[in-house]
């Protein structure tokens, strides 16, 4: 027997056979662009429009692409606005909120997690029936205590009221239930922690994601509110950026391209915020989902 023998016959080429996709799977992603499509729209056309002047932005058909306005339209902004200290002050109270609401909510969510007290049950159901109280019942109450305070046109009157929200409560007080073990509180006491380094210690870097998912709600959530800034502030140097933008707005003078490009600048923060913390977000609400 040849060496030619003991080879292995070749293999003839065959073609291989293209799968057919289903008509569902087709179906289905013509939504999904559909709906990307019409989500991503506004957000682009507010940069475009950003770019271009009044008269360009309301042609027919509208412009698709960036213009030279933009400096032009910046330079009209800052005229018509203290942008730049309305910019600021909407970082100012949204930081603020932010931060208060972290410190609080994860506090009051690991006493209602952790901890048995009297009518604890009692507590936690007027914390959720007030997430179900629309806003506007509580703006003239709000009002007459800020008043009092004298906190009337300050920062103040926006962020203490909205220190700790409803929601955040809820939602720490679900995540540290499901994700934060009773052995583990246990042995800190044992070893002589008292019950605040065991939560600024322990607790506290094991709540990161939740921590991240509350802290992007609550900025978003701050840095969009329109009416309790046209509640409490009175000038314009206080204003906050959607109240600014809103009072550029006139009957038959409005400056469309400049107060475009007031939306696009406002809108950045919130797109960096959303960047850096999409992951984060996506963990923390998928986290403690299922309780062990």
């Amino acid at each position: 027997m040849s060496r030619a023998d003991l080879l292995p016959a070749p293999r003839l080429w065959t073609p291989r056979r293209r799968r057919s996709v289903p008509a569902s799977t087709v179906l289905a992603w013509l939504l999904v662009i559909g709906g990307a499509i019409v989500l991503v729209a506004p957000l682009y056309f507010t940069f475009v429009f950003a770019t271009h002047g009044r008269t360009e932005i309301f042609n027919t058909p509208p412009p698709l692409w960036f213009g030279d306005a933009a400096a032009s339209n910046l330079r009209l902004l800052e005229e018509r606005l203290p942008f730049w200290r309305n910019l600021g002050m909407s970082l100012y109270v949204a930081t603020m909120t932010t931060a208060l609401n972290l410190l609080l909510c994860s506090l009051a969510g690991y006493a209602f997690a952790i901890y048995r007290f009297r009518f604890q049950r009692a507590l936690f159901a007027v914390v959720l029936g007030s997430m179900m109280l629309p806003g506007f019942l509580h703006m003239i109450p709000s009002f007459m205590v800020m008043d009092a305070l004298g906190w009337i046109d300050t920062p103040r009157a926006l962020y203490v009221p909205a220190a700790a929200s409803a929601l955040g409560i809820f939602l720490m007080r679900q995540y540290i239930g499901s994700a934060i073990p009773h052995d583990l509180l246990d042995a800190a006491r044992i070893d002589g922690c008292g019950e605040l380094r065991i939560f600024w210690s322990i607790v506290l870097p094991l709540l990161r994601p939740a921590l991240g998912t509350l802290g992007l709600i609550t900025f978003i959530a701050s840095w969009n509110n329109f009416v309790a800034p046209l509640v409490v502030m009175r000038s314009a140097e206080n204003y906050t950026l959607p109240l600014a933008l809103r009072s550029m707005q006139a009957p038959n003078n409005t400056e469309w391209g400049a107060l475009m490009m007031g939306s696009a600048i406002a809108m950045l923060p919130l797109l960096v915020a959303y960047f850096f913390s999409a992951r984060r977000l996506v963990a923390g609400l998928t986290s403690g989902a299922v309780r062990g």
